[in-house]
Parts: C-alpha cells; sequence; structure tokens
C-alpha cells in the first residue's frame, strides 16, 4: 500500500517517530497494510461514506480506510506522540482526513460527522467494550451510525455472538443481538501485532437493525440483564429478587422457569420479562 499513497512503510514511521506502543493505552499496531486494508474491506464499499475510527496510533487502519475510498475519516487519538504520522497522511489525502487529539470517552464525534456513518477501529483494549455499549445504546433507535467493525480481543468478540447456555452468553450478547446483526468478520493471531499481544484479537461486524428485533424499554431491559447476569448462578427468581416482589409469578407468565439461570434465557425471553416488569 505504500506504492498506493505514496507513505513510508509503517515500521519506518513507527521508528521515525519514536512510537514504541504503550500498554497503558492499550496500544497494539497492526503494521501489514494489506492486513489493514482486509479490515477495512470488512465494513463494505466506503465510497461515499464518512468513518469514525477510535485509536488510529500511527495510522495503519486509516490508511486502509482511505485507500478503500472512505470520503472523510474523523480519526480520535489521545497519544499525543502519533499526531505527526497522522498528519502526513492526512496531506498525501487532502480534505479526507481530521484528527482530534482527546479521549474517545470524552468527545463527542457528532459535530465533525455527516450521518449517517460507519465506526471503524482498532480499539484500545482498555476502552473498547465501554465504547461499544456506548454504541449500542443511544437514547433514539436507529442510530446515526450504518454499522460498526471493530477489533476486540477474541473473547469479547465471542461474547458479542454468543448464543444462550455458553458460558460467553451475557450481557454484552444480549445488548449487540437486540438491536445489531453481529458476526465475527475475521481472526488475527497475536504475532499480526507489534508488540504481539498475549491473546488473539477478531474483528466483529455489527449491522444496525432499523428496529430491535423484540419490543422492550431500554432501560428496563438493561436493568433487568444486569440483575440476572451479575449472579449468573443463581437462578432467576433469586437474581431477580429485587425487581418486583411477585418476580417468581413474572418469570412463570413470560414462559420462564423460575429455577433457570440466566444463561439459559434467550433475548426474547428477557425483552418479554422486561415488558412484564415495565
Amino acid at each position: 500500500m505504500s506504492a498506493i499513497d505514496g507513505l513510508p512503510p509503517l515500521r519506518e514511521v513507527i521508528a521515525t517517530h519514536e512510537l514504541s506502543a504503550r500498554k497503558s493505552l492499550g496500544q497494539n499496531f497492526l503494521l501489514d497494510l494489506n492486513l489493514t486494508a482486509k479490515i477495512a474491506r470488512q465494513a463494505g464499499d466506503l465510497t461515499g461514506v464518512d468513518v469514525l475510527e477510535v485509536g488510529p496510533g500511527p495510522g495503519g487502519l486509516t490508511r486502509g480506510l482511505l485507500a478503500e475510498g472512505a470520503r472523510r475519516v474523523l480519526a480520535i487519538e489521545k497519544d499525543r506522540r502519533c499526531l505527526p504520522a497522522l498528519e502526513q497522511i492526512g496531506e498525501a489525502y487532502p480534505g479526507r482526513l481530521t484528527v482530534i487529539e482527546g479521549d474517545a470517552l470524552e468527545v463527542d464525534p457528532l459535530e465533525h460527522l455527516d450521518a449517517p456513518f460507519r465506526i471503524v477501529a482498532n480499539l484500545p483494549y482498555n476502552v473498547g467494550t465501554e465504547l461499544l455499549v456506548r454504541w449500542l445504546t443511544p437514547k433514539v433507535w436507529p442510530p446515526v451510525w450504518d454499522s460498526l467493525t471493530l477489533m476486540f480481543q477474541r473473547e469479547v468478540a465471542e461474547r458479542i455472538v454468543a448464543k444462550p447456555g455458553s458460558k460467553a452468553y451475557g450481557r454484552l450478547a444480549i445488548l449487540a443481538q437486540w438491536r445489531t446483526d453481529p458476526r465475527i468478520a475475521m481472526n488475527l493471531p497475536p504475532e499480526a501485532f507489534t508488540p504481539p499481544p498475549k491473546v488473539s484479537s477478531a474483528v466483529v461486524h455489527l449491522t444496525a437493525l432499523p428496529a430491535p428485533r423484540f419490543e422492550a424499554d431500554a432501560k428496563v431491559l438493561e436493568r433487568v440483564v444486569a440483575m440476572a447476569f451479575n449472579q449468573r448462578r443463581k437462578m432467576l427468581r433469586a437474581a431477580l429478587k429485587g425487581l418486583a416482589p411477585d418476580i417468581e409469578d413474572r418469570l412463570r407468565s413470560v414462559g420462564i422457569a423460575p429455577t433457570a439461570r440466566a444463561e439459559e434465557i434467550p433475548l426474547e425471553g428477557f425483552c418479554a420479562l422486561a415488558r412484564n416488569v415495565a
């Protein structure tokens, strides 16, 4: 890809700007530009689309997104050391890259993007799950974004797509599957990164549904699910006793055995219970 955008290889960029990955920032850099282009392609045709990228680092995925035709990329980067490398990319793609120095948990990107847009990111490990939950729980649905294409630790990716009855099934699976269609798009071994993390990674693609799969009040559903899985080893009649004094009757009325445990209940069951409690 260096031949496509005329920019130096990432190893050279990292050496020039002394960008050793920092554990405190959850950084693991992808240096293979063929790989970053492949990740960018998982987001679909980017022609005429704005893209939000969190934690671009030295800009490997940023280059992939721009080379794949993104109309504009808004990159939010907390590490000031990476800004000169990103500025260099901006010069190679005039008017198509905007970089904001800041914490993605505190920056509102909506002022800088035209909806609908897509979110594509090799998320820093330490904030990935929190950002995903925020994107899945906006006040209004459908959201301003079309799709999310996000890199996580493989274990987190498996929790997002997990089915009832599995150990990975929990709050994250329900939040994701209630309002989106999630799938694991790619797996990446530790050696794809510098420095190699101790775990494998995976890219998850989540497409926003026009409406949630089943009717439920978002806040009530979140509360029910959080209580159920906070004590996942307990039977639901015990885990949810703080929800309503007659919780056993309510569980039975929506077809859930009070002796069942959270991981046995499908999404539809939790939504039915949330409607009943509401």
